[in-house]
Order: structure tokens, then C-alpha cells, then sequence
């Protein structure tokens, strides 16, 4: 998968999760979201500035200034999901400070998607993107264990896809997996 497939498939992810918060009512639900949203974008975040903003400054000198605007996006992001890390969905700032989250995230998006994605597209071309969606897919598995404690869970199994599963399956030496299905492949990754 290319960098830019890999990371437009974040983006409907968290937007996802961000239209379900919207219409979530009950504190609960708002606040398993939260957390959702929490993790989705700490992994994304890290793997763009880990991989892809360091490959988009070298390969892409007209897209400086906005991938220093990508960081400083970034920042903000990351400060406000620490205080919605540990807030209360009860608490009277929670579904202001979400709401701005989303708005602010959204933002980065459409910038993203908009400027920087076609300018690293006419840069890179697609074997080179392919090259760096490796490397980001890569990077992903290593932030989503590090996020679970050194194991992926079921769920982030789930959201990646059959190539990525099997790759995972063969570092896991899980026999017959080229046999297997997205479905069991996830089963059988979920079990280690």
C-alpha cells in the first residue's frame, strides 16, 4: 500500500470515530471514543514524524513551510488528547475541548490531503510511495505495540489489511497463514 492510501485510511478512521462522538449522547460512549480517538491519533501522529514529514522535507522542498505547520498542528493536537486523556467525559470542558480537537484535526486534513499529498504524489511517484507506505505500515505496528504493552490487539488487527496481517503472521512464524483469511489472520494474531 502507498504512504498516501495508508494514511487517507487514518483519516476516515478518526473521522469515523469523530462523526460517532457527535452524535454519542451518553458519557460513556463519549469517553470510549475519546479514547479510541486518543490512540488513533497518537499512532498517526507518530508514524507521520517518525517517517513521513521527515521523507516529505527531504524529497519535497516547496513543502517546508507546511510541514512545519504540520508539527506545530501536531503539538496542539498531542497537548489537548493528554488533558482528554484523563478527563471525565462529565467534566464541563470535555465536549468543548473534544469539539476543537476535532475541528483543529480536521483542519490538518484537508491541508494535508490537499497540498501535501499531491505534492509528494508529483515528487515521489508510485514506487517510491509504495517504498514509504512500507516504511509507515512498519512504523504503525511498531507504535501500535507500544501502545498495547509489546501485543496488538484484536481490534487494531482488524484495521489493518491482508497484506500487512500476513507480514505480521510471518514475523509471528503462524503457520498455514497464507492460507488463511483476513478473518483468520486476525484471530491468529490476536492469540499471540
Amino acid at each position: 500500500m502507498d504512504a498516501i492510501t495508508l494514511l487517507k485510511q487514518d483519516h476516515k478512521t478518526v473521522e469515523k470515530l469523530f462523526k460517532q462522538f457527535e452524535k454519542a449522547k451518553q458519557p460513556a460512549q463519549q469517553r470510549k471514543l475519546a479514547r479510541q480517538v486518543v490512540k488513533e491519533l497518537s499512532v498517526h501522529a507518530a508514524i507521520e514524524e517518525m517517517v513521513f514529514h521527515p521523507a516529505v522535507r527531504e524529497r519535497v522542498p516547496k513543502a517546508e513551510d507546511t510541514v512545519l505547520e504540520a508539527l506545530e498542528e501536531h503539538y496542539i493536537v498531542k497537548w489537548v488528547l493528554s488533558e482528554l486523556e484523563d478527563m471525565k467525559p462529565d467534566h464541563e470542558r470535555f465536549k468543548a475541548k473534544m469539539t476543537v480537537m476535532i475541528e483543529s484535526v480536521r483542519h490538518h486534513v484537508e491541508e494535508e490531503e490537499s497540498e501535501m499529498f499531491p505534492k509528494l504524489q508529483e515528487e515521489l511517484g508510485t514506487t517510491k510511495l509504495t517504498d514509504l507506505g512500507k516504511k509507515l505500515a512498519d512504523a504503525k505496528q511498531k507504535a501500535l505495540r507500544k501502545e498495547t504493552g509489546g501485543s496488538i490487539v484484536e481490534g487494531d488487527l482488524a484495521s489493518l489489511t491482508k497484506d500487512q496481517l500476513y507480514e505480521e503472521a510471518k514475523k509471528a512464524d503462524i503457520e498455514g497463514r497464507s492460507d488463511m483469511t483476513k478473518e483468520e489472520l486476525v484471530k491468529a494474531l490476536a492469540q499471540q
